[in-house]
């Protein structure tokens, strides 16, 4: 088990805390697996520090994906972007 620490700006760091969003999206830059702690330290991108909130999350699935590995076409991808939709 790893420990990892993650800056999330204060919008997402709220749908987290109320149980509304339950995922993260994030490039790909880092080594998580199954059963690492996440912990996501709320970050004021204009002040330009943290604001001392943290969440701490186990992380219970990770999916990788490339581009070329996706379904649809790399010129949609970057016309229209992705979504990741959370469902229960």
């Amino acid at each position: 088990m790893t420990t990892i620490r993650k800056k999330i700006q204060p919008q997402y760091f709220d749908a987290i805390l109320s149980g509304k969003k339950n995922f993260e999206l994030r490039l790909n830059d880092f080594d998580v697996k199954e059963g690492d702690v996440l912990i996501l330290e709320e970050w004021d991108s204009k002040a330009k520090n943290y604001t001392g909130r943290k969440i701490e999350k186990e992380v219970t699935w990770v999916g990788k994906f490339k581009i070329d590995e996706l379904f649809w076409p790399e010129e949609d991808i970057k016309e229209k972007g992705l979504l990741i939709i959370s469902i229960k």
